[in-house]
């Protein structure tokens, strides 16, 4: 029951908390008018010229908002 709990801790008290889970599926989007796509690396030269702040989201959420990836990480 313990092993139970703990798992149960570690999965909703850091979204309850407003933390963030990084995962393989968490991607880079520049939110600018003019951005088109997601990036793996916070640090991806195609997110140099960002006009906003960088935002974390799931890859399925970047997508549906017709985002690709960027052509310097392919």
């Amino acid at each position: 029951m313990k092993k139970l709990i703990i798992i149960i801790s570690l999965i909703i008290l850091p979204t309850a908390f407003g933390f963030e889970t990084l995962t393989n599926d968490t991607v880079y989007i520049c939110k600018g008018p003019y951005s088109k796509k997601y990036h793996y690396d916070k640090n991806c030269r195609g997110l140099s010229n960002c006009s906003t702040e960088i935002y974390s989201v799931s890859k399925k959420e970047s997508q549906n908002s017709g985002r690709t990836l960027c052509g310097l990480e392919d």
